[in-house]
């Protein structure tokens, strides 16, 4: 396909790629020319939206079902205070129209799963994965793989960071020849859980826009084979090799992954437990129905928001103490969103409790749906 000429507009505002022998015209009319898709619009989605957009990527797709809440907006730079309650992908759309009118901005409002994922980056030349959970990285890293297309990865928690290039059609390896298998549930936190220092995604979104351009252009050394690793405290960056497995059973000359699985189920997340709404919950507080009210966040997290008369016990604590908890009350189980009081839920009912509950949304939903003066952090 023939690379598409810059009108008069792009020119004036290229001028420094332009300028550039190593890039110059060529490589700017290659991104023109280029389809990017981008696996969420918050930490990491943002730089990397802004970067490529503001650079000249041609078209950039954007995948998010969320919408924007205070707590994004620390780092989440494609939405303002303004936006709070929008859907991140109109935010993060004005946003993007107005640093690069010249960039067409598909949205796609909806969870990247099985059931869509190759539909939904079939007509990209890139993926970019800018989540923080380990199903759509094992899913994003699997489609990449079977669409035999260049999948950028990054991620970010506390103060660290890190990124690389997973591209086996080129001769690199690809996420599951890094990562065999997933950390056993609520080992390992996600940033909502564990915190994140502001900066962290704009450092780490950086480098993938960065690995994108490029990927897109050939200039440079791109990532493929190596892991790089960013320590923001000391201010290191250190680069580890990383090497294909002959057996994955993704990017091996004999795969048994040929098509896209269960990964929720993977990543032995429970699929279904019993649960309750935050309406329920509040009518049984105010009634004084019997319950035990289980919180199985974090300290930090609770001394910044409780739903009131929760007991804490964190999740990585829960099998030891077992013992403080009613055998003859109905347990209720809340954590931020749902996520890790459901893998509660499913801890307790193997353990032998019988009448356990999750609370659909987490403190989350009680604060947006019972009471508002709870921070969402």
């Amino acid at each position: 396909m023939d690379s598409p000429d810059l009108n008069p507009a792009e020119l004036r505002r290229y001028a420094r790629h332009l300028n550039m022998p190593e890039f110059g015209l060529e490589a700017q009319q290659k991104l023109k020319s280029s389809k990017i898709l981008c696996i969420g619009a918050g930490g990491l989605g943002s730089p990397i939206a802004m970067h490529l957009a503001a650079a000249g990527i041609g078209t950039l797709g954007l995948v998010d079902p969320d919408v924007v809440e205070e707590s994004n907006l620390q780092r989440q730079l494609l939405h303002g205070t303004k936006d709070l309650g929008r859907p991140k992908l109109d935010s993060a759309r004005d946003l993007l129209h107005d640093l690069n009118p010249h960039v067409e901005v598909i949205t796609h409002s909806t969870t990247f799963t099985a059931s869509n994922a190759i539909e939904l980056a079939r007509d990209y030349d890139l993926i970019i994965d800018g989540t923080d959970n380990f199903p759509t990285r094992y899913l994003s890293n699997d489609i990449a793989v079977f669409l035999k297309k260049p999948n950028i990865y990054g991620s970010i928690l506390r103060f660290e960071g890190q990124c690389t290039v997973f591209a086996p059609h080129l001769g690199g390896p690809c996420y599951r020849c890094m990562a065999p298998h997933p950390p056993k549930p609520g080992l390992v936190p996600t940033c909502a859980e564990g915190g994140v220092l502001g900066v962290m995604p704009g450092l780490i979104g950086t480098i993938q826009a960065t690995e994108a351009i490029k990927l897109l252009t050939g200039i440079g050394q791109p990532l493929i084979g190596k892991l790089l690793h960013v320590d923001a405290l000391s201010m290191k960056f250190r680069t580890f090799q990383l090497r294909r497995d002959p057996e994955c059973p993704v990017c091996s000359e004999h795969p048994s992954i040929t098509a896209p699985i269960d990964y929720e189920q993977f990543c032995g997340l429970p699929k279904s437990v019993p649960s309750i709404t935050v309406h329920d919950l509040h009518q049984k507080q105010q009634t004084h129905a019997p319950h035990f009210l289980l919180d199985v966040r974090e300290p930090d997290e609770f001394a910044t928001a409780r739903i009131p008369h929760s007991t804490l016990i964190p999740l990585k604590q829960l099998p030891d103490r077992l013992d403080e908890l009613p055998r003859d009350l109905p347990i209720i189980v809340h954590c931020k969103s749902g996520m890790r009081s459901a893998r509660a839920v499913d801890e307790l009912q193997q353990g032998g409790f019988q009448n356990v509950e999750n609370l659909t949304g987490g403190i989350q939903a009680w604060s947006k749906e019972i009471d508002p003066s709870v921070p969402t952090y």
